[in-house]
């Protein structure tokens, strides 16, 4: 059986030159044109969507084929796009917000959330066969959400300096009030109550502010994968998705033998597990969880891919999946690249890398610096030298900015 599956992906846009988040989004758009395309809260940010594909080869064309076309449209008006977690250049401000009611609703009641509301992310559809088996089926696999996020982490800068985290998008992400673990229901009818009283609180106004790491869809039948930041290469995307979809299919294989009993629904440690992927990436230790116990990121994601190895050899995708992990333990997170670039050339460098990640076409040492010396020829240092970024790039807030 076919288990079919989908992508959005979000996109910051850039001012090419300076490498700076600005909000032009709708100049983006309107050169885009047509569907598969959507404003996000900032103006900063687009959303592309997927089609639907049986395997992963055809996912990886499209989203390859989709950001080569949003690589061109940007490039005519001066801007680039890029798929990460967060951007190092960026300022925060209250005036560039969505002109849409609900994202301006939004604004209001959520305030500094919504202004550092700065942030990419990638999220995976998967078939299922109803919505109680959806929600059935989250409580299995929400405890393998985390080593996602590391394979995704692609956001250790913010507002121009290093936070220490390899995903800080999920440090922002979390403080609003429905992100993080999902937590365990019998049937839809009982997730869907849960979700009505939460919304009756006032605390969010509809399903759509429904923030969990995976979540049923509204009208699909589909989980949704939201834990992952925005991928600059879209070869780990290929990869969450083939994780994802395989996570899903065991999980309900677990549930057509009976085995509800392989969750014990006590997820509090989760949170603690997302916080561990979210700071280490790749790099470090993550929380197993078959022993809830910290191991090195490798040995937690070869002992998911051993796990998974049947749900994904029913998919045909066991030999894509081992392959693209192999590389990508190889290459470290993308949060680990871009501190290396920075480190070794400078800030501006790494959006570069970002830049051409992105597009596909991934930019050698030499090539950033000819990008540097070309920049430093059309913009002379100013009173902040050449090469670095500006004091205002580092505060967290500028005039106007409630907080």
């Amino acid at each position: 059986m076919t288990v079919r599956i989908g992508a959005e992906e979000e996109f910051h846009v850039l001012d090419v030159e300076s490498g700076r988040l600005v909000p032009r989004a709708d100049t983006l758009l309107g050169r885009l044109g047509g569907s598969g395309f959507s404003r996000e809260l900032q103006q900063s940010a687009v959303e592309s969507n997927s089609g639907v594909h049986g395997t992963l080869d055809e996912l990886f064309a499209d989203l390859s084929a989709t950001r080569r076309r949003m690589d061109a449209a940007a490039s005519s008006f001066g801007l680039a796009v890029v798929a990460a977690g967060t951007v190092p250049l960026a300022r925060v401000t209250s005036r560039d917000v969505t002109a849409d009611p609900r994202f301006r609703r939004m604004a209001d009641d959520y305030r500094q959330v919504a202004d550092e509301q700065l942030i990419c992310s990638a999220q995976i559809h998967v078939d299922v066969p109803d919505r109680d088996t959806a929600v059935r089926a989250m409580c299995l696999l929400t405890p393998w959400l985390p080593p996602l996020l590391a394979l995704s982490a692609s956001s250790p800068f913010w507002l121009g300096s290093d936070t220490g985290y390899a995903s800080w998008r999920t440090m922002l992400w979390q403080r609003w009030p429905t992100a993080g673990p999902v937590g365990c229901y019998g049937s839809a009818a009982e997730y869907d109550t849960a979700m009505a009283e939460l919304i009756g609180s006032g605390v969010i106004t509809d399903t759509g502010m429904l923030y969990h790491d995976v979540r049923p869809s509204d009208h699909q039948r589909t989980l949704e994968l939201r834990v992952c930041d925005a991928c600059p290469r879209t070869e780990t995307v290929a990869l969450v998705a083939g994780l994802f979809r395989a996570l899903v299919r065991d999980a309900i294989d677990r549930l057509e033998r009976g085995a509800d009993h392989g969750c014990d629904g006590h997820h509090e440690w989760l949170r603690a597990a997302t916080w561990r992927a979210a700071r280490s990436g790749l790099e470090d230790r993550l929380v197993d969880p078959e022993t809830r116990r910290g191991a090195p990121a490798p040995v937690v994601l070869r002992g998911m891919l051993r796990r998974l190895r049947p749900a994904l050899e029913a998919s045909g995708d066991f030999a894509t999946v081992r392959t693209l992990l192999d590389e990508a333990l190889a290459a470290g997170s993308a949060a680990q690249r871009l501190r290396r670039v920075a480190r070794d050339e400078d800030l501006l460098a790494g959006v570069d890398m970002l830049v051409a990640e992105t597009r596909g076409d991934p930019l050698t040492p030499g090539a950033r610096h000819r990008r540097a010396r070309h920049r430093r020829a059309r913009h002379p240092a100013g009173p902040h030298g050449a090469g670095r970024t500006p004091a205002c790039m580092h505060s967290a807030t500028t005039p106007g900015t409630p907080g």
